[in-house]
């Protein structure tokens, strides 16, 4: 998929006004009523269900996004083991079913030990030159094991209906460039755990202690180097900062010593003369790195790479040392079950076989119809904004309702499923089915050259639970996994389902309108469909959101980074305001009296607890430093309230006055979209 894609986390056909069932969607055991809702909302709202859920010692987070996860994954676990038991079913059944025996298999994959590797480090010792170097880190990228940059065949942006070969920054092991060149205490005992991880990893595979800790030096440096290279990740968000189109030719003048003519053949991507290079400063630096750099320690990162990528999939000794390392990360207590991880690797590379099972068993068909009808709903409201807008001018206003009429939608499931022909699974080699189905999902991707481009293509599978806007697509998508409570019932009134699912089909059509979609047209095409007054005003309007997010505290000193986080937040914003648009045109959303309350609160209360349900989350420190870094979500309790802040109704539906901490004047109240 593109690299752009964000992600989420007149008549209308309303959706009925249901009455809730016995079942509590606003349990106020949840919520914290000790707090005014004008002082913090998300804590009004979720405060003993914050109080009740402590995170298990498996894992970084508890949240609702959590909750339906760990319910995805016994779904699956449930589809696996009975794929595994069946032997009369077909392919499909024994490719799934294999694979996950192979991975529960701890006696044969604990007496294998690195043997799976080994064929790959006895290459790698061959290498003697730069020359043989660039052979091998091409071989072995068609391996699946990308080594050095990241590269990948994706839609040209200006030319949406070609695919391009395309290069990306990439190299190192850390999460974000900043952990290797910051020197505040958190990033220098995060560096100091990667360098005992790398010499201990090292020692698993036969190496004496003192040249373990020269090889994790050898690696600290030259990861070092490349991130000194990268970009920083807010610069990544500029679709035209990153899109920097070459002819092949020309692309190699910039690195003397790599021939990427050469290299597109040895990756199979023949008949190529043009690339897309996202950071062209990175390559040129990666050149010299590679030209400066002696050829023993080439094969030291190489080897590195090769064990880093296959450690999850090893011995016990390896997986132990791989997770303590990620305890220091994310403060994680306990590795994360066998069987939850086996299910979450096969749903990441045999998606479409697994999603099969899944739609097959728990999803209902209806639901599709259900989420259309919200999705025409959320669009008829999406129009009325945009015709309303008093900042933007009457020609932008056309382009803008023919983007948001262009989007296209995806529910549930894809259309079509891959097939993946040519995967070998084998009951007994856990490591090989890995490299398999990465094979496969390179080739598959290699093969989209000279081919027509596919929009059918899914870019999450169905037992995801999250959802996601393409920009070059214009498409919004909604997998199976994430259409249940506390997003969407069946049983639930409309309050509930506009302000869980209704407020994501919104955050996921603004995406199309946040600072980087907005810069893509109606077909996908990264054009300018904007005047310079109209570009003007938004700017002017989401730097007001992003001021606001800057200025909300986390830990210690770190802050949210308003700037990364700006087109989730704009997302979030805009979502929160087109679905209560839309609820207020449903039965429920216009009524009014006491009739009209569900366990003691007014559809809007209702409306505007269920989006704050949705964010409850707890998280570890160590975790939500790291996501600060990297993720470009604003934690739960600020996608909560900040948008909540900005909007009208919820201070009237909570009698929010002058005085209580989330009030803001009404002319201090942002409205984008």
């Amino acid at each position: 998929m593109n690299k752009q894609v964000a992600f989420l986390f007149v008549a209308i056909v309303a959706i009925g006004f249901m009455a809730a069932d016995s079942r509590k969607f606003i349990d106020p055991q949840n919520m914290d009523m000790s707090v005014k809702p004008g002082d913090n909302f998300y804590q009004y709202a979720n405060g003993n269900w914050l109080k009740k859920n402590a995170i298990p010692a498996s894992k970084t987070s508890w949240g609702s996004f959590n909750e339906l996860r760990e319910k995805s994954l016994d779904a699956m676990k449930s589809l696996l083991e009975e794929a595994s038991k069946t032997t009369t079913k077909g392919r499909l059944y024994q490719m799934v079913g294999d694979y996950y025996v192979s991975g529960m298999d701890s006696l044969t994959i604990e007496k294998l030990g690195f043997d799976p590797i080994k064929p790959d480090l006895a290459r790698i010792d061959k290498v003697n030159n730069k020359p043989s170097f660039l052979d091998e880190l091409a071989y072995q990228r068609t391996q699946s094991n990308g080594m050095l940059f990241g590269f990948f065949v994706a839609q040209d942006r200006k030319n949406v209906s070609k695919y391009l070969p395309q290069f990306s920054q990439g190299g190192t092991t850390l999460p974000d460039r900043d952990y290797y060149l910051k020197n505040d205490p958190r990033s220098q005992k995060i560096r100091d755990a990667y360098a005992d991880n790398l010499t201990k990893m090292f020692t698993l595979i036969g190496e004496e202690p003192t040249q373990a800790s020269q090889d994790a030096d050898v690696v600290m440096r030259i990861e070092t180097a490349l991130a000194k290279a990268q970009m920083p990740r807010v610069d990544l968000r500029d679709p035209y900062k990153t899109y920097n189109k070459f002819a092949v030719a020309d692309f190699s003048k910039q690195t003397p010593g790599i021939d990427w003519a050469d290299q597109l053949l040895k990756y199979s991507a023949k008949g190529q003369d043009t690339v897309l290079v996202q950071n062209p400063a990175f390559f040129r630096s990666l050149d010299s790195l590679v030209a400066d750099t002696p050829i023993e320690d080439l094969r030291t990162y190489m080897r590195w790479n090769i064990l880093k990528g296959a450690a999850p999939y090893l011995s016990d000794a390896f997986v132990k040392q791989n997770f303590a390392f990620s305890k220091v990360l994310s403060g994680q207590k306990e590795q994360t079950p066998r069987w939850q991880r086996v299910s979450g690797l096969i749903d990441g590379t045999l998606g479409d076989l697994l999603g099969q099972l899944y739609v097959q068993k728990y999803f209902k068909p209806e639901a599709k119809q259900r989420m259309l009808t919200l999705v025409d709903n959320l669009e008829t409201s999406y129009k009325e904004h945009i015709k309303n807008l008093d900042w933007m001018s009457e020609d932008t206003k056309k382009k803008a309702l023919t983007k948001l009429v262009a989007f296209k939608r995806k529910i549930a499931y894809p259309d079509k499923w891959k097939s993946y022909e040519g995967v070998t699974i084998a009951r007994n080699s856990f490591y090989d089915n890995v490299q398999s189905a990465g094979k496969w999902q390179y080739n598959y991707m290699i093969n989209r050259l000279g081919k027509p481009v596919d929009k059918t293509e899914w870019g999450m599978t169905p037992p995801t639970v999250n959802a996601y806007y393409n920009p070059v697509n214009n498409e919004i998508a909604f997998p199976a996994a994430i259409l249940q409570f506390p997003f969407f019932d069946f049983e639930a009134d409309d309050a509930i389902n506009y302000g869980g699912i209704g407020a994501v089909i919104g955050h996921e059509m603004t995406h199309g309108f946040d600072d980087s979609g907005r810069q893509y047209d109606a077909d996908g095409t990264l054009r300018d469909w904007w005047t310079k007054t109209d570009a003007d005003n938004f700017k002017k309007r989401a730097d007001q959101v992003k001021e606001q997010f800057f200025g909300f505290k986390v830990l210690d000193s770190i802050k949210v980074n308003g700037q990364l986080t700006l087109g989730e937040n704009l997302a979030d914003l805009g979502g929160l305001a087109i679905a209560y648009d839309a609820f207020k045109k449903t039965p429920q959303g216009k009524a009014t009296g006491k009739k009209s309350t569900i366990d003691g609160f007014t559809p809007d209360q209702r409306f505007f607890l269920s989006w704050a349900q949705v964010w409850r989350i707890n998280v570890l420190p160590e975790t939500q430093a790291q996501l600060i870094m990297v993720d470009p979500h604003a934690p739960g309790l600020y996608r909560c309230n900040g948008p909540l802040s900005n909007i009208n109704a919820w201070y009237q539906a909570f009698n929010v006055q002058p005085g209580d901490k989330m009030y803001k004047k009404p002319e201090d109240r942002i409205k984008v979209w």
